[in-house]
């Protein structure tokens, strides 16, 4: 069963821990332009990829897919899920900035703090998809037997959906209080990026 799920070319394939469900993830680029934080802003709400739960553009987004198999173990009396194998499959959208020649640095010092803030943001999408899809997994294989296959499908089903209304719920839940904390967070890592230039931790802007 496939469930897509758009939330906000470099391929990269990583392995969730032994036991947990794998992963695979993709990145892709989209470019803006501008010198003043008005221009980039509006490069960003007019380039950005569009998410379809919100109807509007984002800075970045992650498309995720789970894909669940299944195998089914049958006796005379009943059937129970012999295994189960959850896929996730991720593509993380990020902003990519022209940037122009003779920029500003406060202009560049905000860039570097909006683009990191936003990586991390999407990564953090996509450790909530790994973790539903790994407490997927496990809970079909701790399954009940059934009397019949078709019942023991049927609970798989229910138990997909449950976990995945679940995960839908906590992407959610996690966008609105980034939304909230938005700007005192930009503002606080903008102090703290720049106090670790101003002690040679990082290179000027």
């Amino acid at each position: 069963m496939n469930r897509p799920l758009l939330c906000a070319l470099m391929l990269m394939l990583t392995a969730m821990p032994a036991g947990a469900a794998n992963l695979v993830k993709t990145y892709s680029y989209f470019s803006i332009g501008g010198r003043t934080l008005d221009d980039i802003e509006k490069q960003l709400s007019k380039n950005g990829p569009e998410v379809k739960s919100t109807g509007s553009r984002h800075p970045g987004a992650t498309q995720m897919a789970f894909t669940t198999r299944i195998s089914y173990a049958q006796t005379a009396t009943s059937c129970r899920i012999a295994d189960a194998s959850v896929t996730l499959k991720v593509k993380v959208i990020l902003p990519e900035w022209r940037r122009p020649r003779k920029s500003d640095a406060n202009v560049r010092l905000f860039w570097d703090t909006l683009s990191a803030d936003i990586k991390r943001h999407e990564e953090r999408h996509v450790e909530i998809a790994k973790n539903h899809a790994r407490m997927l997994e496990d809970a079909l294989k701790a399954s009940y037997p059934q009397k019949t296959c078709e019942a023991a499908k049927a609970k798989a089903a229910e138990i997909s959906a449950a976990e995945l209304a679940g995960h839908d719920q906590d992407q959610v839940r996690f966008d609105r209080v980034e939304a909230a904390n938005f700007e005192s967070r930009i503002l606080r890592l903008m102090h703290y990026r720049m106090q670790r230039v101003e002690n040679g931790q990082l290179p000027p802007p």
